[in-house]
């Protein structure tokens, strides 16, 4: 079984959560795309864990933990995490690193945080990790990957081919010490002997896991609506984050998935810039930030205040339907338990005609949402365990965003927890 784990939204909808609690049933857990410049909140008997590279899979026994050659590898960071997760007391984890992956470099972020600089107020909203950076190079072919990592002469030949125009940048754009080619040989290199012992050709792993049947779950970083081709561009991710991509980034064949599970909060949260409909503004907005989750409302990785808003089931059956999801995973769904009436967004109104569909970013910023009022359930329903158990009004909100995004909701999260899960 090959299951995909992705976000039906602008990201951070509790995909963390949801491959730690499917990942004591699994047997690989593999990132497939993006960096360290998001992160999955996982809790467990271990303690909290805020992972920006590591697969949320890494705290289960015996489950071996994938870094795919489509993920922006950013060693330091990685190594920081492992730190971290040895410090709380984690049994040693599995982790393979695929010898394709492509490095993030300091160049990367320092160019990132130099260009959102430049823009001033015209900025994407980076997260400043080196992301748009790193896939520049990726795609002009100019990158490094592991591989490179275990020669010295070819690591600093492919870096003095790599930094001649990122120089020019330095120098001329941005105003800033140019990059030392000698320095960074040497400061990548030895990372490169601190990783060599978890690096194998993970192409080969993955497809014999596939051949011998065996439990696989594909984790993906930020949602469907930060999809550089099919969401919100140009306030989106540099790689995509669609379950088509874990194929690639995964490194198994498209056939082999056969579940696509959709992760969408039970009202609407994004960090970072961009068009998001149903915001909320004010006391309204703070009062479900701070009751949002375990920490609330705030950026797993910058610590940044999320915006926070009503259901927006248009935008979620798009983020459903581009994703391929067999079924949707619902998580929050007891933060609502304060409120006495909760909208859902059932359509966009343009110029005067109320459509369903999710439009392209010039129209969507033109939008006003249509809602319908539900009444909510003021009740505490962390401690249920089954579905027939919690509130009438509780089911009746599920059950009318179920038919409106037009995917099953199987799977309802009632808490930040591992055990805080009901099943449909």
């Amino acid at each position: 079984m090959v299951r995909a784990i992705v976000g039906a939204n602008w990201g951070d909808e509790g995909k963390g959560k949801l491959t730690d609690v499917l990942a004591k049933d699994s047997d690989i857990v593999i990132r497939f795309q993006g960096g360290a410049n998001a992160g999955h909140t996982i809790i467990n008997e271990y303690g909290k864990f805020a992972l920006h590279l590591l697969p949320s899979g890494i705290c289960n026994k015996g489950v071996e933990n994938v870094i795919g050659p489509g993920v922006a590898l950013d060693i330091e960071a990685l190594l920081k995490e492992l730190e971290e997760v040895h410090k709380r007391g984690v049994p040693e984890p599995i982790l393979k690193v695929s010898s394709r992956a492509q490095i993030l470099m300091n160049c990367h972020i320092l160019l990132d945080t130099y260009e959102e600089e430049r823009l001033s107020d015209r900025k994407f909203g980076s997260t400043k990790s080196g992301i748009a950076p790193f896939y520049s190079d990726k795609a002009a072919k100019v990158g490094v990957q592991v591989c490179h990592l275990r020669d010295k002469d070819m690591l600093r030949e492919r870096l003095t081919a790599s930094f001649v125009k990122k120089n020019v940048l330095m120098e001329h754009l941005y105003h800033k010490p140019l990059l030392d080619v000698d320095e960074y040989t040497e400061k990548y290199f030895a990372l490169g002997q601190a990783i060599k012992h978890m690096v194998c050709d993970t192409n080969v792993l993955m497809h014999e896991a596939v051949k011998a049947g065996k439990s696989i779950l594909l984790e993906g970083q930020l949602g469907a609506l930060r999809d550089p081709d099919h969401g919100i561009f140009p306030y989106t991710t540099s790689s995509s984050p669609l379950a088509g991509y874990a194929t690639i980034g995964a490194g198994v064949p498209p056939w082999a998935i056969q579940e696509v599970i959709a992760v969408t909060k039970a009202y609407s949260s994004s960090v970072g810039t961009g068009v998001f409909p149903t915001k909320m503004e004010g006391e309204e907005a703070e009062e479900l930030r701070k009751r949002g989750g375990d920490a609330g409302e705030y950026g797993a990785k910058t610590g940044r205040p999320r915006d926070v808003g009503w259901f927006d089931a248009v935008a979620t059956r798009y983020g459903c339907m581009v994703q391929g999801a067999t079924q949707c995973a619902m998580t929050n769904l007891d933060v609502l338990a304060y409120m006495d009436e909760i909208k859902v967004c059932v359509g966009y109104e343009v110029g005067g005609q109320v459509s369903t569909r999710f439009p392209t970013t010039p129209t969507l910023k033109k939008v006003v949402p249509v809602y319908e009022v539900l009444p909510g359930w003021k009740e505490d329903i962390s401690q249920v365990k089954r579905y027939v158990d919690l509130p009438e009004n509780c089911r009746n909100y599920v059950e009318f965003i179920e038919k409106r995004i037009e995917t099953p909701i199987k799977i309802l999260s009632n808490g930040p927890r591992r055990e805080e899960i009901i099943y449909r």
